[in-house]
């Protein structure tokens, strides 16, 4: 499934109609397909990527001749947006060529990283727990922080204008399973509405939607409101949603992990020079969207582009990026809490993440460049 971000023009264009009447079709089959899958477990669905070409390599190569990266098309990827954008990821890894897949949501991404489809990843936090549990720590690492913050809950002002207006409506989030939808269901069960985990029904009616679908959706009335992840909110706050939550509100010092990077036990064991260069390339681009944040703005929304979605309106990217911090840290010291949702949402057993973060290569990486070391809070190596 490709996960371009393509955000529509205003209803009023020619053929809004039939748009309208094609996000209601594919909000019902995106729902049924999560219907059927839902008897494979959590985060069975897995929906069509696309690849896009890197810069082109140059230099001595590394072990590996390619290594394959995922990720999303969305502003809480920035980093491997701008990183490959500007050549940072390339540079490091000289000869050894680049090839990237881009995911709509994690478990999809967790299950191309298990098939060997590709070898590093930008994935949130629940999918990387459940790939981690369900293989029984055998198929990933966390190797890495990338992101902070960029989720919030919009809704439809003329329906609901507060949280206690949820019972009764339709909330979208991005897949069965993926880091916003356990986020949802975990919040919704604390404020002691019933859900069914797996079909979505319930007190509210959790919809599972691709985001590039979302704000068509949303415009049709198909749905109320979205826990979803920026661009997608800023987008719909621009048709005119309200942001009811910021999610970074509900966190201790407003923080928490909302991207990381993941690598395939196996690939991390085969090629470690190719992922501490990967490494290298992500440490490099955050220091440069803190050192050039509206060049890197500007990358983010061309990659976007480039990968086949629209280009976002500065109604729409300037404040979905500012929503953002880019960090390396994985903020190893939200993510049990994270795994501790995700039991609350009745998508996992209470999982033994014991193990998940190797960040012997990023510690080696941020030493060289004189920062500080990360720490993995006692779930794995630092």
């Amino acid at each position: 499934m490709a996960s371009t971000q393509a955000f529509p023009h205003s209803p009023s264009r020619p053929g809004a109609g039939r748009a309208r009447r094609t996000a209601i079709a594919a909000v019902a089959g995106l729902t049924a397909v999560t219907l059927l899958s839902a008897c494979s477990g959590y985060g069975s669905k897995a929906p069509k990527a696309s690849s896009i070409p890197s810069a082109n390599a140059s230099g001595a190569k590394l072990s590996a001749d390619t290594v394959k990266i995922g990720y999303f098309a969305n502003l809480t990827h920035g980093t491997p947006l701008v990183g490959l954008q500007e050549g940072l990821f390339q540079k490091e890894l000289g000869a050894t060529q680049v090839k990237t897949q881009i995911f709509n949501a994690g478990p999809a991404e967790i299950e191309a990283l298990n098939a060997g489809s590709i070898d590093i990843g930008w994935v949130g936090p629940s999918p990387a727990i459940n790939g981690y549990v369900q293989s029984k720590s055998q198929d990933l690492k966390i190797i890495g922080g990338s992101a902070s913050g960029g989720v919030k809950l919009v809704v439809n002002p003329a329906k609901i204008s507060s949280l206690d207006d949820l019972k009764g409506k339709k909330i979208a989030t991005p897949q069965l399973g993926n880091t916003q939808d356990v986020a949802l269901l975990n919040y919704l069960a604390g404020k002691g509405f019933t859900e069914d985990p797996q079909s979505g029904k319930g007190d509210v009616s959790v919809i599972r939607t691709d985001n590039k679908v979302t704000p068509d959706a949303y415009s049709s009335g198909a749905i109320d409101g979205a826990w979803v992840p920026e661009p997608t909110a800023s987008a719909l706050v621009a048709k005119g949603a309200k942001v009811l939550l910021d999610e970074s509100d509900i966190w201790p010092n407003k923080q928490f992990v909302i991207t990381n990077i993941v690598v395939s036990q196996k690939f991390l064991t085969a090629h470690p020079d190719v992922v501490e260069a990967v490494l290298r390339g992500s440490v490099n681009t955050n220091a440069f969207i803190k050192a050039n944040p509206d060049k890197a703005k500007q990358d983010a929304n061309t990659a976007i582009q480039a990968a086949g979605g629209s280009s976002l309106a500065p109604a729409v990217l300037d404040p979905a990026w500012s929503s953002i911090q880019f960090l390396d840290d994985p903020l190893a010291g939200t993510l049990q809490t994270e795994a501790d949702h995700a039991v609350t949402a009745g998508l996992l057993k209470k999982p033994d993440i014991s193990g998940i973060y190797d960040l012997t290569l990023l510690n080696k990486v941020l030493k060289a460049a004189g920062q500080p070391a990360v720490s993995a809070d006692g779930l794995g190596t630092s």
